[in-house]
């Protein structure tokens, strides 16, 4: 039999200095190994035909108690025919392996997003991210992949279901989707929860029984005035944003993405291309005095004219959040949220275009087809359609110069209708 080493005490272990290993006793094969002034346990064992050098820790952080225990704990395990080393690299394999599918809902979603970039129009692409970061995200967002479930996507989706019945339905197939990538990468195993038949139709009414056919919640165009002086207390390129918005009638999306080279500042034009246009057709924006003042406010070192703070391009969200900052600050304050009229539910960005139409209706002798022009709205009728070849410009020139002067009017006169300047609108 070997001769088994002296059994040191921890006194002797701490005054070993001499580079090498220093069998300590105690345990068959411990030794302690110095080597230019660093100091580890190490474990000299025969595995099946191989020797080996296992490491138990660094002394002094792991005692010699410790180290001992280990060290036996290891020789009993190889006594039983289990290789220690083989052990530990199967127990990190199976950790890696874990911490690989360890992917956030979030994060495959932009995984699936940027896959698709080729198949998806910018504009849709977009849409599809705002409606995940205004529904989907502040449910499933952080959840990991592997985790969610019916119930998950229950509590996403029943919230808007029938009030926004076209929004959740295209929001079930998007989430549908993007879990059937993760299934494929390996992330999630099982049936997808957001599969509709056989799954969410046992849950959820059919989507085309229950629509309810709702309006943005818009303010009462009377009150723009007002809006206007308490939006412009607030910093940053949001808000700007959706005060340009507001004077242009235009679109979130179409401010969002309008880019320097669009725009004619001397002529006073914002010519939108047709596949940043919800009707994929060219669009010009008449530019009132006050819209071009917001553009004169802006630095041109960027490509966009309302960049994010971090570059590219600022989010649905980001005007969204303008709109609940300012009722949520005048809550605080004790004052009345600005709310659509109606309904009573605070206004959305969207909703100015309708405040626009109303003050177009009821202030103003411009015919419809020029408020309906503004908006970049079809011709409904099909013949019209097809005899119209203008866009009515002139006239919708003089339109938004009235509305922006309404909207700067601290006191507009009600029921007052404005002239169109003596000649046939």
């Amino acid at each position: 039999m070997p001769k088994l080493a002296k059994m040191l005490t921890p006194l002797e272990v701490g005054r070993l200095s001499e580079e090498g290993f220093h069998s300590v006793g105690g345990c068959r094969g411990l030794h302690l190994r110095i080597i230019g002034g660093s100091r580890a346990w190490i474990l000299r064992i025969t595995i099946g035909d191989k020797r080996r050098d296992l490491g138990l820790g660094p002394f002094p952080e792991t005692g010699l108690a410790d180290a001992r225990r280990k060290a036996q704990e290891l020789r009993e395990k190889v006594q039983a025919g289990i290789d220690p080393v083989a052990e530990r690299k199967a127990k990190q394999s199976a950790l890696k392996a874990k911490q690989a599918k360890q992917v956030t809902f979030r994060q495959v979603a932009e995984q699936y997003l940027d896959s698709k970039a080729g198949e998806k129009s910018d504009r849709m692409t977009q849409a599809w991210r705002s409606s995940f970061e205004m529904y989907v995200f502040p449910t499933l967002g952080d959840m990991l992949v592997q985790d969610i479930s019916l119930p998950h996507i229950v509590k996403a989706l029943e919230p808007i279901w029938i009030t926004i019945s076209d929004t959740a339905t295209k929001l079930r197939g998007r989430i549908e989707a993007v879990l059937s990538m993760a299934t494929v990468r390996g992330f999630r195993t099982g049936p997808n929860p957001a599969q509709w038949k056989g799954n969410l139709d046992q849950i959820l009414p059919q989507p085309g029984k229950v629509s309810v056919k709702t309006k943005q919640p818009a303010l009462p165009f009377r009150q723009i005035f007002d809006f206007l002086e308490d939006l412009r207390k607030v910093e940053g390129m949001g808000a700007l944003a959706l005060e340009f918005a507001i004077l242009c009638a235009s679109r979130s999306g179409e401010v969002r993405g309008a880019k320097w080279t669009e725009f004619d500042i001397p002529g006073a034009v914002w010519t939108i291309p047709g596949e940043r246009m919800k009707m994929a057709k060219e669009h010009r924006v008449p530019l009132s005095d006050a819209a071009l003042a917001i553009l004169e406010k802006l630095p041109q070192d960027n490509a966009l004219v309302f960049p994010a703070m971090r570059g590219g391009t600022l989010s649905d969200m980001t005007i969204s959040a303008v709109c609940r900052r300012l009722n949520e600050r005048r809550t605080a304050d004790g004052l009345a949220p600005w709310t659509d009229e109606k309904s009573g539910v605070w206004i959305v960005p969207h909703g100015f275009r309708s405040s626009f139409r109303d003050w177009c209706a009821e202030q103003t002798n411009y015919p419809k087809e020029v408020a309906e022009m503004a908006l970049a709205h079809s011709i409904g009728n099909a013949v019209e359609a097809s005899y119209r070849r203008g866009d009515l410009f002139e006239k919708r020139r003089r339109l938004m110069a009235d509305w922006a002067k309404f909207c700067q009017s601290p006191e507009p006169e009600a029921g007052k209708v404005l002239s169109i300047r003596g000649k046939s609108a």
